[in-house]
């Protein structure tokens, strides 16, 4: 499969191993993957985030990242639903603060050394962004197929860029 990728894809593949290597992750995600897409200039998807402002946003969309992840990479519409049960996951998270220290739920688990590890979340972006590219006909796989992959799957990432 990765033999179809564009350079600016593959761009974004490696720079989301850097950004988990940077910040201790185990393994990559989803959340990687976005940041890597923003890292990247002169691309399609670097045009769609310019056109649609996200570039001039990327801090929030930073700090919304960081947020889910103090939450222990719960989105809003999962601390919603748990709000109409009458659970309170800020105030969770607080007590677990409190008791453990500040980002206790985000804490990273040990990096293993060698290959690097997708996430659940990272493996099925990879194989949306290759349905996203069959589907519009498209021999190989470009960064904007990761955009259209990543904003079409429900969780953390479509929550921060909408």
């Amino acid at each position: 499969m990765f033999e179809r990728f564009t350079e600016s894809a593959r761009g974004v593949v490696k720079g989301a191993v850097v950004r988990a290597e940077r910040a201790g992750d185990p393994a990559v995600t989803e959340e990687h993957l976005l940041l890597a897409l923003l890292d990247q200039e002169g691309t399609r998807s670097s045009f769609a985030f310019a056109s649609l402002g996200v570039a001039e946003r990327r801090a929030s969309v930073e700090r919304g990242l960081e947020q889910a992840r103090r939450r222990g990479g719960m989105s809003r519409a999962d601390t919603e639903a748990l709000a109409g049960l009458g659970i309170d996951v800020d105030a969770i998270v607080g007590r677990v603060e409190d008791a453990h220290g500040e980002g206790a739920l985000a804490r990273r688990a040990p990096v293993r050394r060698g290959r690097h590890r997708l996430t659940p979340g990272a493996k099925d972006t990879l194989t949306r962004t290759l349905r996203v590219a069959v589907g519009h006909g498209d021999r190989r796989i470009g960064d904007e197929h990761f955009l259209l992959a990543l904003a079409g799957r429900p969780g953390v990432v479509a929550d921060v860029l909408s």
